[in-house]
């Protein structure tokens, strides 16, 4: 490791500043700029913010607000709810790149139960001096900071083949799996074809879900530390989503089998496995980028491959087994009462 990305995988604590005063949600104006005028604002601040009774991350209120505001208006009216905010776990590349993302002057730093324990802000990562007084960040700037982050990201090629090979085989691992199911549910599906008309559909659908998942939850943990309070308060807000997401496609596509075949239970099988492979496609698109990011993995490589291993071995389970309990038996039974 060069002495730059030794640099940028230095904590994010080591370069926090603390000369900034929080303030109160429950202040009026008046208080807060009282609370300012007492304290001061340091070397340089950009942004306030707001605390709650027990000192956790609140909202954020730009200085522009604070000045406008009628005096005996509390912070809670005016301030930001939605904060980005960079983990105390972050490297310095983690919160450039959420520089270049979010394109904010600063970002409060928190621990794992939201309390602010620094800031930081773009001066960080470059030596040009702003006019903070323009109240919007240049384009300029944060073009430079991503440059140079392309500039650390960047590997020869053999590297990057070293990097993300390994993962790929979680790929090739569950295609042999799914190879081996297909072959052990093979009388099932030559009994019920319309399970392989409708094979490819449910992959997709599972697939497509985990990746959707996936992703909202690798932009999660951007700003949050995946601890078992987080991952609960996820998990259930995840179950409902993908309840409605499963029973929705599950409705869809047993509808389409039904019309197409008019077979009742061929779409009961094939609807109720949708529902069933898309609920846990979801929770995998949540737990598998959660679990990496624990272990200090990178779920932007890693997630994606493993996600999709494991939904396409659970869906495929799910449609067999629904497939052999509600088709393959029948026949069975016929062919058995025929001889």
């Amino acid at each position: 490791m060069n002495p730059e990305e030794a640099h940028l995988a230095e904590s994010i604590l080591q370069h926090t500043r603390k000369d900034f005063p929080l303030l109160h949600q429950e202040q009026t104006v008046q208080a807060a700029l009282d609370t300012i005028r007492r304290e001061g604002i340091g070397e340089k601040i950009i942004y306030f913010y707001v605390v709650d009774s027990e000192r956790r991350l609140a909202g954020v209120l730009p200085t522009r607000r604070l000045l406008t505001s009628p005096s005996d208006r509390r912070l809670s009216e005016i301030m930001v709810p939605r904060v980005v905010a960079i983990p105390s776990t972050a490297t310095l590349l983690e919160a450039c790149e959420l520089f270049v993302m979010h394109k904010f002057f600063a970002f409060p730093v928190v621990d794992e139960d939201r309390r602010i324990v620094g800031m930081v802000d773009v001066s960080l990562f470059t030596g040009e001096v702003l006019d903070l007084a323009q109240g919007e960040p240049t384009d300029d700037v944060f073009e430079a900071i991503g440059f140079h982050v392309s500039q650390v990201r960047d590997a020869s090629p053999f590297k990057a083949f070293r990097y993300r090979f390994p993962w790929l085989l979680a790929t090739i691992g569950s295609g042999t799996v799914c190879a081996l199911l297909a072959g052990a549910y093979e009388a099932t599906l030559a009994q019920s074809l319309v399970l392989a008309f409708f094979l490819t559909m449910v992959l997709g659908l599972s697939e497509s879900v985990s990746i959707q998942s996936m992703a909202v939850t690798i932009q999660a943990l951007r700003g949050a530390r995946p601890t078992m309070r987080w991952y609960v308060r996820a998990f259930k807000r995840e179950v409902l989503t993908a309840l409605m997401i499963g029973l929705g496609c599950g409705l869809l596509v047993a509808l389409i089998v039904w019309a197409w075949r008019g077979d009742g239970i061929a779409a009961i099988a094939v609807g109720s496995s949708v529902v069933l492979s898309l609920f846990f496609a979801s929770l995998m698109g949540l737990s598998v980028p959660s679990l990496l990011h624990t272990l200090k993995l990178d779920p932007k490589i890693a997630a994606g491959p493993i996600t999709l291993a494991a939904t396409d071995i659970i869906t495929l389970l799910l449609y067999f087994t629904l497939g052999t309990v509600l088709l393959a038996k029948p026949a069975i039974a016929q062919t058995t009462g025929a001889l």
